[in-house]
């Protein structure tokens, strides 16, 4: 097994939520605000993923397996140094594509799955800090309508509920790294400078542990 990597220099955090939560809009926004590199999920690129949403019961296990050897190829070749980027900014932590695995996956299909995942994790660098934007259901299903992304069309709200539930146990109950769980409801740092700054100023002052905060509505 190679040895695990190390992001040396470079301060490293992974934007997490749900679907539709705005995660790589932050991303994105945070890396032009701190002159960051952006390492982004490419969705669109895994060949399973609208038969996925068309029959999840037969394309579970291949599309969980396109995404997770996709995301382990991109966090293995995080760079150790960069002299250009003094932040990584990842719209993903690795280890939340268990979320998915144990919604979608048969009981066989996950030992195996459970088996490589585990191997693949321990080679792959921790954040720095995972912000998890915590949304209600309402909320992503309104973004996911607006957007209207092709593979994002055959999504029922049932199951964004149920995604929804999945993501809020999995990060109460998370602790490998730092993490900051932000109420992003009611904000719009899309659109909203000061949301924007409010949220850039909490992830530079990061907790030692857990932190949650509820911005302020405006």
């Amino acid at each position: 097994m190679a040895e695990t990597t190390d992001v040396k220099d470079v301060t490293y955090f992974a934007i997490e939520g749900v679907i539709g939560a705005g995660k790589t809009s932050l991303a994105r926004l945070l890396c032009e605000k701190l002159n960051a590199k952006f390492i982004g999920e490419q969705p669109e690129e895994n060949p399973y993923l609208d038969d996925f949403y068309r029959d999840p019961h037969r394309y579970a296990f291949q599309t969980q397996l396109s995404f997770l050897t996709s995301r382990y190829k991109q966090l293995l070749e995080l760079p150790q140094q960069d002299l250009f980027h003094p932040y990584l900014i990842a719209d993903y932590v690795f280890s939340k594509d268990k979320i998915f695995a144990y919604m979608n996956l048969e009981e066989r299909d996950l030992l195996l799955y459970e088996r490589i995942a585990t191997l693949m994790e321990a080679e792959l660098p921790k954040p720095d800090l995972v912000v998890y934007l915590q949304s209600t259901t309402e909320r992503l299903m309104a973004n996911i309508k607006r957007r209207s992304r092709k593979y994002e069309r055959h999504m029922a709200g049932d199951y964004i509920r149920r995604l929804n539930e999945a993501y809020n146990e999995f990060f109460f109950r998370y602790s490998d790294t730092p993490l900051l769980v932000i109420s992003a409801s009611e904000i719009d740092f899309v659109h909203n400078e000061e949301d924007l700054e409010d949220l850039l100023q909490q992830i530079l002052h990061p907790p030692v542990g857990t932190r949650y905060y509820v911005p302020l509505k405006r």
